[in-house]
This record gives C-alpha cells, sequence and structure tokens, in this order.
C-alpha cells in the first residue's frame, strides 16, 4: 500500500493542469488567500476520500482473496487501464510537429491566456476553492481510494503513510505558496516562466503521468490478483 501511495501522490503532485490553475490563482491579486483556499479545498478532497473509505472498511483490510478485497483490485486495474486509454488518446489528439498553432496546440492556450488571466483576477478564495476540487485528478485519487481498502488503522504506521500522501500530493502546492509567502518577487517571475513552460508542454506531461500512472495501476492490480 505505502509504495503504492507513494507513486500515485507523486503524480498527482506533477500534474499539470491544477499547477497552472494555482499559478494563475496565486498571481491574482489576494493571491495568497486564493491559494490558501485552493490548497485547503485540496487537501479537504483528499481527506474526504479517505475518511469515507476507511469508514466502509472500518479500518481494517479486507482479507486476501474476499469479494471486497478483488472488487478493490478489480477498480484500480479498470482506472488504470482507463488512464492508459486515456492518454493514448490524448497523444493521438495532439497537433503534428509544424501544425498550425490555433489548431487546438499550445498556440491556442496561449491565445486563450490573457482571457483566463482576466477571468482569474475576479477569481474570489471560495472560486478558488471550487476550482481546486474540479480540477483534482479524480481518476488518480480514485485508484489511491481504492488503495486506501488495504489500510490497517491498528498500525500507527498506516496514520503515517495516508498523512504522507496527502501531503506528498500537495506538495507541489504548498511548495509553490511558501514560496510566495518568503520570497514573494522570486517567486512572482518563477511561476511566470513555469506558467509559460506548461502551457507550451502541458499535453506531453499529462500523457507521461496518465501513462505511468496506468501502467502502474495495471501492472500492481494484475500481480495481486493473479499472485
Amino acid at each position: 500500500m505505502v509504495l503504492d501511495l507513494l507513486v500515485i501522490g507523486l503524480i498527482i503532485t506533477l500534474y499539470p493542469l491544477p499547477i497552472m490553475a494555482f499559478v494563475l490563482v496565486v498571481s491574482a491579486p489576494g493571491g495568497l488567500w486564493k491559494g490558501l483556499a485552493f490548497i485547503l479545498a485540496w487537501l479537504g478532497c483528499l481527506v474526504a476520500v479517505i475518511a469515507v473509505v476507511l469508514l466502509l472498511t472500518g479500518g481494517q483490510p479486507p482479507p486476501p482473496r474476499s469479494p471486497p478485497s478483488t472488487a478493490g483490485l478489480a477498480v484500480r486495474l479498470a482506472i488504470g487501464i482507463g488512464l492508459v486509454a486515456y492518454a493514448e488518446h490524448r497523444r493521438r489528439r495532439r497537433p503534428a510537429a509544424g501544425a498550425a498553432p490555433d489548431a487546438g496546440g499550445a498556440g491556442s492556450g496561449s491565445a486563450d491566456e490573457p482571457r483566463a488571466l482576466s477571468r482569474m483576477d475576479e477569481v474570489s478564495a471560495w472560486s478558488a476553492a471550487g476550482i481546486a476540487v474540479l480540477l483534482q485528478p479524480w481518476g488518480m485519487v480514485g485508484a489511491a481510494a481504492a488503495t486506501v481498502l488495504e489500510a490497517n488503522l491498528s498500525d500507527s504506521a498506516t496514520y503515517l503513510a495516508l498523512f504522507g500522501f496527502c501531503i506528498l500530493a500537495s506538495s507541489t502546492l504548498l511548495a509553490m505558496e511558501l514560496f510566495m509567502v518568503f520570497a514573494p518577487e522570486r517567486a512572482a517571475l518563477a511561476l511566470t516562466g513555469m506558467r509559460s513552460w506548461l502551457s507550451a508542454h502541458k499535453d506531453p506531461a499529462i500523457v507521461l503521468a496518465c501513462l505511468v500512472c496506468g501502467l502502474w495501476l495495471v501492472g500492481r492490480s494484475l500481480y495481486d490478483l493473479t499472485r
């Protein structure tokens, strides 16, 4: 369980879409408070999902080969296959090299960016929290939830693993927020560069993240189902 949560949490924290949204939120007027609302909503989703799973299991993992255990592995397998399929679908949608920028690639996103920034200037802290909920990579969070079925709350290490997952999955957002708090001018320049880089590379980054997570889930689930 711990290794699976580590891999899933690492991929979640590097997933580009929430990072791009957070950069826009924290760069807006009053961005520190809006960024805090974003992070709290993000963490709240993770904690809520884990809490629901633990309530359903009573904090005790189902016996191996039992219907709940098999169902959890089947869910992880299905999510993994879905992520791989989505990665391939996203890869096929990418414009060919040399295609016109307005064909749906990074150029189109750049053209829309001033309007996105204008709208983000008017976003409230509540809206920032809503954006965090909407942009949560729910497929990966669902895979983490299926993994938490194996959690045993009678073992103190489980609490550390669950806490570590929530912090790891939020670490990029937390790092950017702290950077803005302690070095706002340097952070503004760095985040502007990050936003530009992500605008140009978000599609391959999404494909890679979904593919790696999907293959990991498929491999681990098939291994656990057949051993």
